[in-house]
C-alpha cells in the first residue's frame, strides 16, 4: 500500500435476532475459511498421500484453483502416475500472486514462505513478468524460463453486480464498462440517477493490486478505460492528469480493498441471507468463475463445498467491461532452479492437469479452458455469459505495470485506521520461537506502519483491564491523526508496551467503533483493526449479542468496518468472526504468533 453518533443499543425482535445470528454464522464459515489461507495472504499446504520413493513436486499456487490443483494432485498420485520410470508426489500450497512475486524476488525465505516451489502457478503472467522485470533489476539471475509459458485455464475479470443493479444500467442488453461507474460515482444522486434512491451511493468491492490479480487487473483496466484504448498504455499515460482523476473517482468508490475477493463474496453472502443482498457493494471485481462459485452458494470456491452452501436470493451478474478486460491466463512455471528430476514430474504433472479429463473438472467449476474454452459451467442460469464477446486487454509491459502499482499508491482510497492492540499479562507468554507474544506484536505493528502512506491517519489504543487506577480497561495512546505527524510517537509508544491485566475485549471493541464513527469520514476507508490474544475476561461487559448488534454497520451511512486478529492459540477466533461480520470486515488467523508480521500485512491490505 504505499496506502453519526455512537451506535444506540436496539431491542430487535427474537426472530430477528435469529436471523441476524445465523447470518453471522454463514458468513463466519465463509471468512474463517478465507483467512486460515488463500490466494488472501495466509500458506496453507495440502496434506497429500505420499509414495514411497517418489518425490516432492512442491508447487505454489493461486488461491481460485488452490483447492482444484490439490484434488488433481490427489488423484495423480491414487492413478500411480510415472514418468521415465520415475515418480513425484505433487504437494500444492496456496500463496497470494503477488506475495508469492515478493517471495521469489526476494529469494525465497523457507521458514517465512514456506517449502521452495519448484512450480509456480499465480493467476496471471502479469506477476510473471513482474517477477522477471524485479529480478532483471536486482542482477539476481532468472528464475522464469525463456519462452512462452503453458496454461492450464483461463478466467476474464468482470464486475460481479447484483442482478437488479445490473438491470438498471440496461443489462443484458446494452453494454456497460468502466465509464457506467465512474457516471455513477461522479452523479451525487448516485443511483437515484437510475429510479432508485433507495440503493444510495454506487459502492465498489476491489482487492489490493499489490497482492491479487482481479485487483491488479481492474486497477489496469481501469487505465485503459480512461484513455479510451485498449492497447498500448504507457508511462505518459500513467502521468496524465485526466487519467489519474478518472481512476481516483473510481477508487472513491470503493468500499474497503482487500487481500482476497472471498472477503467481499462472502460479506455480500451475508448480507444476502439477512435480506440486504443491495445495500453492501454495487459491484465487485472478480474472476468470471467467481460469479458461478457464488451463486451456486460457494464463495470460497472450494470444490469441496460445492453444492452444501444456500443459494442467494438476490444472485449476481457477470458485466464483461464494454472497454475491454484482461483474461486471468493461469500461467504454470516451473521455475529454472528445479532440479532435472523435478523439471520431468513438472512436466508430466502439467500433462496430466491438461488432459481432457482433468480439464472438465476446470469447466465444470466455470473456468475455460487453458485453449479459452467454456464449459458445463458457464451458464446464463450460473450468471454468465458463455458466448460474451469482449475484447481482451493485452497486459502492459512489465515497466508500466511497475509504474501501475506504484501511481495506484498516490490514486487509492485514503484510510482513516484506529490500531487496537491487546495488552493483558498472557500477552507475555512465551510465542514458541523465544520471543513473547507482545515482543514479536510489537515488531509487526512498526513494520505494519511502513505500509500506510503520510496521508493515512492512523491512532493507536491499547487494552487489558483497569490497571494502575484507571477508569476505563482502554487506553487512547495516540490520538487518530496524519501517519506524517503521528509516527514518531506510534513507534516510541509501540516500542514501549508492556502487559499486565485482563482482557476487556468487548468493552474496548465497542468504544473504539464508537470513537471512530464520532471521527469518520466518508472520504476514507474508517476502520478499527483490533489483535487481541485472549477471550473476554471483563464482567462489566459480557454480552457479546449487544455488542454484535451495535457493531453492524448495514444501516450506516458511513460504516466504521471492525477486522480482528486471533493472536495466539487462546484467542476465540469464532467470537471474533461474530463481530467482524457485524461490520462487514473479516477476521484473521495467527493462532500461530511467529505470522502475526504476514498475517498483519494482510489485515492492512484492507486498507
Amino acid at each position: 500500500m504505499s496506502y453519526p453518533a455512537p451506535n444506540r443499543r436496539r431491542n430487535p425482535l427474537p426472530i430477528i435476532i435469529a436471523a441476524v445470528v445465523g447470518v453471522f454464522a454463514i458468513c463466519g464459515v465463509y471468512l474463517v475459511l478465507a483467512n486460515r489461507g488463500g490466494d488472501g495472504g495466509g500458506d496453507k499446504q495440502a496434506d497429500n498421500p505420499r509414495r514411497e520413493g517418489c518425490i516432492a513436486l512442491n508447487i505454489t499456487a493461486s488461491s481460485e484453483k488452490a483447492a482444484l490443483m490439490t484434488q488433481l494432485a490427489k488423484s495423480y498420485i491414487s492413478a500411480n502416475r510415472r514418468f521415465d520410470g520415475k515418480c513425484a508426489d505433487p504437494v500444492v500450497q496456496t500463496k497470494a500472486s503477488g506475495a508469492a512475486l515478493d517471495a521469489l524476488a526476494a529469494g525465497w525465505d523457507v521458514g517465512r514462505d514456506g517449502p521452495q516451489p519448484a512450480v509456480w502457478t499465480p493467476a496471471s503472467a502479469s506477476w510473471v513478468a513482474l517477477l522477471k522485470q524485479r529480478l532483471a533489476g536486482g542482477d539476481k539471475g532468472a528464475l522464469v524460463p525463456d519462452g512462452k509459458l503453458p496454461m492450464i485455464a483461463q478466467s476474464p475479470l468482470v464486475l460481479a453486480m447484483p442482478k437488479p443493479m445490473a438491470e438498471a444500467l440496461g443489462w443484458p442488453d446494452r453494454p456497460i464498462g468502466w465509464g457506467d461507474v465512474f457516471a455513477l460515482v461522479n452523479d451525487p444522486n448516485g443511483w437515484g440517477s437510475k429510479g432508485h434512491p433507495e440503493w444510495g451511493k454506487f459502492r465498489l468491492g476491489k482487492t489490493n493490486p499489490h497482492f491479487s490479480t482481479s485487483g491488479l487487473n481492474a486497477t489496469v483496466g481501469s487505465y485503459f478505460a480512461a484513455t479510451g484504448r485498449s492497447t498500448d498504455l504507457t508511462d505518459k499515460d500513467l502521468a496524465d492528469p485526466k487519467v489519474l482523476q478518472y481512476v481516483k473517482s473510481v477508487e472513491g468508490s470503493v468500499v474497503h480493498y482487500g487481500d482476497t475477493t472471498l472477503t467481499f463474496l462472502s460479506n455480500q453472502a451475508a448480507a444476502d441471507q439477512g435480506g440486504r443482498g443491495l445495500n453492501y457493494v454495487s459491484a465487485v471485481a472478480v474472476e468470471e468463475k467467481s460469479v458461478f462459485d457464488y451463486n451456486t452458494g460457494n464463495p470460497t470456491g472450494d470444490p469441496a463445498l460445492a453444492g452444501k452452501g444456500a443459494k442467494p436470493r438476490v444472485p449476481l451478474v457477470a458485466v464483461y467491461p464494454k472497454e475491454g478486460t484482461l483474461v486471468s491466463d493461469h500461467p504454470y512455471v516451473v521455475l529454472t532452479n528445479a532440479s532435472d528430476e523435478q523439471k520431468a514430474a513438472a512436466e508430466d504433472f502439467l500433462a496430466y492437469v491438461r488432459d481432457p479429463a482433468q480439464q472438465k473438472r476446470f469447466t465444470d467449476l466455470a473456468f475455460r479452458t487453458y485453449e479459452g474454452k467454456p464449459g458445463a459451467g458457464l451458464t446464463r442460469e450460473n450468471g454468465l455469459t458463455p458466448d460474451a464477446k469482449y475484447t481482451v486487454i493485452d497486459p502492459p509491459s512489465p515497466q508500466v505495470l511497475e509504474k501501475a502499482l506504484s501511481t495506484w499508491d498516490a490514486q487509492r482510497k485514503r484510510a482513516k485506521v484506529l490500531l487496537v492492540l491487546d495488552v493483558s499479562g498472557s500477552m507475555n507468554n512465551d510465542a514458541g520461537n523465544g520471543n513473547t507474544r507482545l515482543a514479536l506484536a510489537k515488531q509487526a505493528a512498526l513494520q505494519a506502519l511502513t505500509l500506510f502512506a503520510p496521508d493515512d491517519e492512523v491512532g493507536l489504543w491499547t487494552f487489558s483491564t483497569e490497571v494502575g487506577g484507571a477508569s476505563t480497561p482502554y487506553t487512547e495512546q495516540v490520538p487518530v491523526g496524519a501517519l506524517s505527524g503521528n509516527k514518531p510517537k506510534l513507534e516510541q509508544v509501540i516500542r514501549s508496551l508492556s502487559a499486565e491485566g485482563g482482557t476487556a475485549l468487548y468493552a474496548t471493541t465497542r468504544a473504539a467503533q464508537r470513537k471512530m464513527a464520532e471521527l469518520s469520514d466518508p472520504g476514507r476507508i474508517n476502520a478499527v483493526v483490533v489483535l487481541t490474544d485472549g477471550k473476554n475476561e471483563y464482567p462489566k461487559d459480557s454480552d457479546l449479542d449487544a455488542l454484535v448488534r451495535d457493531a453492524d454497520t448495514s444501516d450506516k451511512e458511513i460504516p466504521v468496518r471492525v477486522f480482528t486478529i486471533a493472536y495466539g492459540g487462546q484467542a476465540d477466533l469464532g467470537v471474533l468472526q461474530k463481530i467482524s461480520a457485524a461490520s462487514r470486515a473479516a477476521a484473521y488467523d495467527a493462532s500461530d504468533p511467529t505470522t502475526i508480521d504476514k498475517v498483519l500485512v494482510n489485515v492492512l491490505s484492507n486498507f
